[in-house]
């Protein structure tokens, strides 16, 4: 598939290629909707914890006398139907951690990036990296490059000015390539990568991971070591 890439206003300098393992797969919507439970399951704290009836300090003393009065016969104080009282089936603290196989997320974040380039939401630019960090400045970048929502911006690895010049800015997100996920790429309109981004995802998902720098397949007989 190929690609313009854009500079810092908004003008295409050239067309690249890029993977379609990566960035031409077909949408799996199971797959995708399963990635996201997961991860959105696997953030929750699991911390939340109420009282039973057992573990409400109160006092054991009747609150009125047995008859007489009118009222049902009551119990203590921590009575689950006593405002104060203990909570009958209450949350505990526990964790929503789900398991998904390696494989599958791969699958998953690899079916919104293609869906990204389809939508032609996903805008590849030569290069994000400013002298210092100014937020006036990014926001002075995104509108030339025509970012009038939500984005997520991708660089190959964490720019410590780009993240403070875009941190202020409302909708928008910065990531190194190696945390993109299906949530962030799904929360966020466009998609800003840059070309070292693009490769640097292209080496961790795409199929050249059993190949060496140079291309070639790497030899299937381990090196021999001299004892």
């Amino acid at each position: 598939m190929k690609v313009s890439v854009y500079s810092l206003t908004g003008e295409v300098i050239k067309k690249i290629d890029i993977s379609d393992d990566i960035f031409a797969v077909p949408f799996n919507q199971a797959v995708v909707h399963q990635a996201m439970v997961q991860q959105l399951a696997n953030a929750r704290q699991g911390t939340a914890s109420t009282k039973t009836r057992g573990q409400v300090a109160s006092s054991n003393i009747k609150p009125f006398r047995q008859k007489g009065t009118g009222f049902a016969r009551a119990g203590d104080r921590s009575s689950p139907l006593r405002r104060g009282g203990g909570i009958t089936f209450g949350p505990k603290p526990r964790s929503y951690r789900q398991e998904m196989p390696k494989r599958m997320r791969q699958l998953a974040l690899k079916c919104v990036l293609s869906a990204k380039a389809g939508e032609k939401e996903l805008m590849v630019l030569e290069k994000l990296k400013p002298a210092e960090p100014k937020t006036k400045k990014m926001a002075q970048i995104l509108t030339k490059l025509g970012v009038g929502t939500s984005a997520l911006i991708v660089t190959d690895k964490p720019e410590d000015n780009v993240v403070k010049s875009a941190r202020n800015l409302v909708g928008v997100k910065t990531l190194p390539a190696s945390l993109l996920n299906v949530i962030d790429v799904l929360s966020h309109k466009r998609l800003l990568m840059t070309v070292a981004a693009v490769r640097q995802a292209e080496k961790l998902w795409g199929k050249g991971l059993s190949q060496g720098e140079s291309g070639e397949p790497l030899p299937d007989t381990a090196p021999t070591t001299n004892n």
